[in-house]
């Protein structure tokens, strides 16, 4: 061929498009269109296994003061003797019989992506036959939890999920409330007390129209492609296709404390998706991403396609709206992209709607800025952003130094944290048994006179900086201890002195309820999903000037409560919805999740307004009466 006829093909070759050199730029509505067409992991599968799995047992508890009971003949007391053969247990029916044990009903949730050895509570009850008194200073012995099925009118268990013991909490000043007394002490948790012997891993079931093995193939190669953990040192992915129905899912350790979300990203990704389809999908997800309306799903899709829509991402970030920072800025946290943290930060300090993901986004995130910003939360005046920022840096790194703490005499996690701020104490009664000091000059005010316990009692003259710590108690010899007037130190004797969780947490209450007690006490101040956010032109733009929500920091927990349902629920918009489609009742992340499910849809700060108003008051006017012994949760004092 002469020179000039090869200067002529090539020519030919260039205009006429011989091959697709580069990605035709196209309108925005044939690029919208793409969207419809791009099928998702969604479109194909729902996930299962995202509700909680009730495991149950009948236990043995010992350690009572003369407060126990021999259970009656029943199906329940069988089953113990059963169980307490098969452990060896020599006269089975005489230890039944002792004052000193009960028998119990025991119950445990297990959260969806649970991994064997996770911890989680345990809810403990007498049968509606039992004398016994109370359950107060009881262990629950060993027991096997399995999940319980009624086939015709028979009750059969299943395989053993998980094992639970441990001492049990009971409401600390139920003797103040002599008409639910009873009750309130032969019922209580386990703090922490369950351990899962199985993990719980996610599935993919395939819809009927998509039940192909090639399909299932398909599926698992595509997220394969986004997610992969390691074992071992070897890399593995998340999905291995199991039959033409369903795929089994790991759960990846990024989003072990936000199933819901991860559950949604897995559903957002593309399957069989060419790179050049990818690069005009993240066009138009660019676009839907800075349009409040649509910033949520635009986010998830983005987070789903992965490293290559974080410039687009961040593009998100430089957004004049309040939601496309926050949505944008959620979205690169949970692929590791620093740029989020002081949006993420901004929106937990002045946003309640938003606070609960900004904080578990930033627990997520393997970067020092992340860990910056919550520090400085620490500081904050919102009981719940300041207890979250703490949950957030242990769920972060449990052994960083400020947050690490210690074992109390076996008891419980005991943290003082050397932060400025307003002085607060915080206790749990869900999760793990923990007392948090935020601020570590904390004092009481004399005088002083408290009881911890059955044994304990705490005494301070007025004007006296020395607190006396007595245990009095049949057959033993007296014990004193005398210490200042700090609350580390106050707490610290109790242990010394054999004080156990419920008697430290009884003497900080009787502390708030006697004004000996300046710091603020908290319960559960949990941030929670669900509060609705105002999309509104005004405090947009108090926002977009002020960097802060129309309430003030200090104050913002009270009136979250109080917003109604004016703008859009933050977890409808944000996409955590049931496999079926309907919104996810109790959508908060698992990190700020009790395990024992919501008794009902109202907003947790809501349900604690109610009961304030509807529970009745004790002597002393106080509605702080058995805070941690409920099974519905508590309010704060201020």
């Amino acid at each position: 061929m002469k020179p000039w006829n090869s200067l002529v093909v090539v020519i030919v070759m260039l205009l006429g498009g011989c091959g697709p050199l580069f990605v035709r730029s196209q309108s925005p509505e044939k690029l919208d269109s793409l969207l419809d067409d791009v099928d998702l992991v969604g479109d194909m599968a729902i996930i299962s296994g995202m509700k909680p799995v009730i495991v149950e047992s009948v236990g043995l508890v010992t350690g009572l003061d003369s407060t126990g009971s021999d259970p009656p003949p029943s199906t329940e007391r069988g089953e113990l003797l059963g169980e307490m053969q098969t452990r060896g247990v020599l006269q089975p029916n005489r230890v039944l019989a002792s004052p000193s044990t009960s028998i119990v009903l025991v119950r445990g949730y297990l959260r969806p992506g649970i991994q064997k050895g996770d911890r989680f509570d345990v809810e403990v009850r007498v049968p509606s036959r039992s004398e016994t008194k109370s359950l107060r200073d009881g262990w629950l012995m060993e027991a096997r939890l399995r999940e319980r099925r009624m086939f015709g009118s028979q009750i059969h268990d299943g395989t053993q999920l998980a094992l639970c013991e441990g001492p049990i909490l009971v409401a600390p000043n139920s003797k103040d409330n002599k008409d639910e007394g009873t009750v309130m002490v032969n019922r209580g948790r386990i703090l922490g007390g369950g351990m899962a012997t199985k993990s719980r891993p996610l599935q993919l079931v395939m819809t009927p129209a998509h039940r192909d093995v090639r399909l299932v193939d398909q599926l698992s190669k595509s997220l394969n492609r986004r997610f992969h953990t390691f074992s071992k040192g070897i890399k593995e992915g998340v999905a291995t296709g199991k039959t033409d129905q369903y795929i089994e899912l790991t759960v990846h350790p990024r989003y072990k404390d936000n199933i819901p979300r991860y559950a949604q990203v897995i559903r957002s990704v593309a399957v069989a998706e060419t790179s050049a389809e990818r690069l005009q999908r993240i066009e138009v997800l660019g676009r839907q991403l800075l349009d409040p309306v649509s910033s949520a799903t635009a986010a998830l899709r983005l987070e789903a396609i992965g490293s290559e829509a974080v410039k687009t991402l961040r593009a998100g970030l430089a957004s004049s709206d309040y939601e496309v920072r926050f949505y944008s800025a959620e979205a690169l946290a949970y692929l590791d992209e620093s740029d989020a943290a002081p949006a993420l930060a901004d929106a937990a300090r002045n946003e309640p709607a938003f606070r609960v993901f900004a904080l578990t986004a930033l627990s997520a995130m393997d970067d020092f800025t992340a860990y910056e910003e919550l520090r400085q939360l620490l500081e904050v005046p919102s009981a719940e952003t300041r207890y979250g920022a703490f949950r957030s840096l242990w769920a972060m790194n449990s052994y960083d130094p400020l947050v690490q703490g210690e074992q109390l005499g076996g008891q419980f996690s005991y943290h003082l944290l050397d932060v400025s701020g307003p002085p607060m104490i915080h206790l749990t009664r869900s999760y793990r048994p923990e007392i948090v000091l935020f601020g570590h000059e904390q004092r009481f005010e004399t005088p002083l006179t408290l009881d911890a316990g059955k044994y304990i009692m705490v005494n301070a003259r007025e004007g006296e900086q020395r607190v006396t710590i007595s245990r009095f108690a049949v057959n033993e010899p007296d014990q004193k201890r005398v210490v200042s007037t700090r609350v580390d130190d106050v707490i610290r004797a109790i242990v010394e002195l054999g004080g156990t969780y419920p008697d430290v947490v009884e003497a900080l209450q009787q502390a708030k309820q006697t004004h000996s007690l300046g710091s603020r006490l908290e319960v559960d101040a949990l941030p929670t999903a669900g509060r609705s956010y105002s999309r509104t032109s005004e405090s947009s733009a108090h926002r977009d000037n002020t960097g802060a929500d129309e309430v003030s920091p200090a104050n913002a927990d009270e009136v979250s409560a109080e917003r109604g349902n004016e703008g859009f629920d933050n977890a409808a918009q944000a996409g955590y919805l049931e496999s079926d489609g309907m919104l996810n009742p109790n959508p908060a992340p698992d990190l700020f999740n009790s395990d024992t499910p919501s008794k009902t849809g109202r907003p947790k700060k809501m349900r604690r307004r109610v009961q304030r108003e509807s529970e009745p008051k004790t002597k002393g006017g106080s509605r702080l009466r058995g805070i941690l012994g409920r099974m519905i949760p508590g309010g704060s004092d201020s």
